[in-house]
Formats: C-alpha cells, sequence, structure tokens
C-alpha cells in the first residue's frame, strides 16, 4: 500500500519562500507521476505543478516562475520549493501519486501573510 507523507508547510510573509516534501513509501514511486495540488477554504483543490517519471514538469499559470517542481527517486520523495509567495497561495497543499491508481497524501498548511 503507497503512503505519502507530506512536510515543509507552515506560515510565511509574503515574499517569502518554504520547500514542501512529500515522502512515499512502496516501490512503484520511480514509475509514477507526481503532483502538487492545492485547496484554499471553499474552494476547490487545483493543480500546482506534476513531474512525469522522466522529468518532465508541468506548472500551473499561477504558479510558472515562482515554483519548483523535483524528485528523488533514490529517497522516494517529490519537493515543491515556493519562492516569491502571495498571500492567495494559503492553502492546504496535498501531494499526488499516479500510476494505474491514485493516492494522495494528507495535506500540509501553506499560510502566507500580507
Amino acid at each position: 500500500q503507497v503512503r505519502l507523507v507530506e512536510s515543509g508547510g507552515g506560515l510565511v510573509q509574503a515574499g517569502g519562500s518554504l520547500r514542501l516534501s512529500c515522502a512515499a513509501s512502496g516501490s512503484i514511486f520511480s514509475i509514477s507521476t507526481m503532483g502538487w495540488y492545492r485547496q484554499a477554504p471553499g474552494m476547490q483543490r487545483e493543480l500546482v505543478a506534476t513531474i512525469s517519471p522522466g522529468g518532465i514538469t508541468y506548472y500551473a499559470d499561477f504558479v510558472k516562475g515562482r515554483f519548483s517542481i523535483s524528485r528523488d527517486n533514490a529517497k522516494s520523495t517529490v519537493y515543491l520549493q515556493m519562492n516569491s509567495l502571495k498571500p492567495e497561495d494559503t492553502a492546504v497543499y496535498y501531494c499526488r501519486m499516479t500510476r494505474l491508481s491514485e493516492f494522495w497524501g494528507q495535506g500540509t498548511q501553506v499560510t502566507v501573510s500580507s
């Protein structure tokens, strides 16, 4: 069974940075697409970024140039480096693994103060 555990969230001032991590258990990490999603209060969950098994990345327009997704297959971990954070980036950030099925982490709260 796959388990995803996010960490790295917290409170930061606007313009600051945070680095989220998502550690995966199981043996399919290296062949899975990994993604970060976020959900703000009262809003639908939305895609932030994804990275393929081969390292191809995709970013939502609202984070392009500010966020960077990366993966370390040896550590079964995916990262989200978030720079130039804005108050509107405040949300719970979730990690998702996709390989035939999908798996989600429990989420980590990111709060950006103005």
